[in-house]
């Protein structure tokens, strides 16, 4: 008889066919056999998953690492956010690199920093800046592992010079579609119509009931929907892939669904603050992001939208920026704010709890699609035979209060403080490795780089 490493008995799995009762057995970090409660198998340990439910390990493509969110260097960059990663039942997460200079020069910076502290396995996103850059994606894909690069349709004239990141045009983004659909990779712009929000600058600041409110006003949702609009033709001309990145608004899915009627290969991500946080959120200036948080109404359209499989990844965003960055009014805070530690959480607690959506499509969204949709699936976001051995471990019904000075980020606070959420992650493996532990802490795994040759169209046609 074979000899597992690790047996999880008494497990109610969360798998793409809906929740199911049986033990995993896991050998070599592997997923290998998923077996009736009780049935015949020798390990060398046994977990006892009694009363608890085992999702597949989460995959966020959507996180910021490193000074002023460029590209981690260091433990300080690394260490603290992927704690918090795994402590919310991360076990892969996609990091954007982000700079002007040549990415074979960068990328091994970035991948040995993550190598040496990273508790969970990576890869990366490049922000595609400069024609060099544009010019070289074939060999990013090929050479590097990476195939999905970011870009800031909001970065005109001095808009990216913060970042050190020079301005672009349509003519840019045109090419850097082109180059994307001919390398099989997926780009994921940041939709914003900059110059609508200089309009608004010149007429003079719109006050708001809150100063979430203001933010929103100022940067409203017509400006993420014309970009998305342009984006969505632009794709369909040049037959690109492109994942449509932190999705804010009722208007912004309406012009999603109209590209997607014409044109299939358009993808839909939204996050977890703008499903749960609004502009009367008592959170304040923490809660500032690009684009902002919206009204009530157009929470309640992102749930719909989740809820009928319009929205295909809920990703988190995470910004480890100090709190000192946001602790000022809502004009001069840093935009953006820590979310690893709560991207399943808050789905279980609000998407499930409250807006009842089954388990396992928290899991296709967290997990199963990303990994898809990014080149990693069926190795990452399922629990099935031959997958890695990646769970999250949760107890559904455990309350929990969240207070940002006791989750794991170097941010130290949070959006959602004082929030009680329903639902909790107990422990996290990865590979068949314990990586976190609500009793005892973080084991001793290390994150290993994950190459993506694919990303988009050319992904999911590898997984057909």
């Amino acid at each position: 008889m074979t000899k597992f490493d690790l047996r999880i008995s008494n497990a109610k799995a969360v798998l793409p066919t809906g929740v199911s009762d049986m033990d995993i057995l896991v050998k070599n970090g592997l997923v290998a056999d998923l077996v009736p409660r009780g049935a015949a198998a020798e390990s060398a340990k046994d977990v006892d998953a009694s009363g608890l439910h085992v999702f597949p390990g989460v995959v966020d493509a959507h996180v910021h690492l490193g000074p002023n969110i460029t590209y981690p260097q260091g433990p300080e960059d690394v260490a603290p956010e992927t704690k918090s990663a795994a402590a919310g039942g991360v076990t892969s997460l996609l990091a954007y690199l982000m700079t002007p200079k040549p990415y074979h020069d960068i990328f091994p910076v970035a991948r040995d920093a993550m190598a040496a502290d990273s508790l969970v396995d990576f890869g990366f996103h490049f922000c595609v800046v400069s024609r060099e850059q544009q010019e070289a994606i074939p060999n990013y894909a090929k050479d590097l592992g990476v195939s999905s690069y970011k870009f800031f349709m909001n970065f005109r004239g001095d808009e990216g010079a913060y970042l050190g990141l020079p301005g672009n045009d349509d003519g840019f983004l045109f090419d850097l579609l082109t180059s994307c659909e001919d390398a099989g990779g997926m780009l994921d712009p940041h939709a914003e119509n900059i110059e609508l929000v200089w309009r608004l600058r010149e007429a003079g600041v719109i006050e708001g009931n809150t100063p979430l409110d203001s933010w929103n006003l100022n940067r409203p949702d017509y400006v993420e929907a014309d970009a998305l609009n342009r984006l969505g033709f632009l794709a369909r001309v040049t037959g690109a892939s492109v994942y449509a990145v932190h999705t804010t608004s009722a208007l912004a899915l309406d012009v999603l669904r109209q590209g997607k009627s014409s044109y299939d290969n358009i993808f839909v991500e939204s996050c977890p603050h703008y499903l749960t946080l609004d502009v009367n959120s008592p959170c304040g200036t923490y809660g500032k992001v690009n684009p902002p948080l919206r009204a009530e109404r157009d929470r309640e359209a992102l749930w719909k939208a989740v809820a009928d499989g319009f929205v295909d990844t809920i990703g988190s965003d995470h910004v480890p920026r100090h709190r000192s960055f946001k602790e000022k009014d809502i004009w001069t805070a840093s935009a953006g704010f820590p979310g690893l530690e709560n991207l399943l959480p808050t789905m279980i607690s609000v998407g499930h709890h409250q807006y009842g959506l089954s388990l396992e499509r928290i899991a296709e969204v967290v997990s199963e699609r990303p990994a898809k949709l990014f080149g990693m699936y069926p190795k990452k976001g399922v629990i099935r035979i031959g997958s890695d051995a990646d769970f999250a471990i949760v107890n559904l019904d455990e309350r929990h209060e969240v207070h940002g000075e006791e989750q794991f980020s170097a941010a130290q606070y949070s959006p959602w403080e004082g929030w009680e959420m329903k639902g909790r992650v107990r422990s996290t493996y990865l590979r068949g490795s314990k990586v976190f532990d609500v009793d005892t802490g973080f084991g001793g795994v290390k994150g290993e780089f994950i190459a993506r040759r694919h990303s988009g169209e050319a992904a999911l046609e590898m997984v057909k």
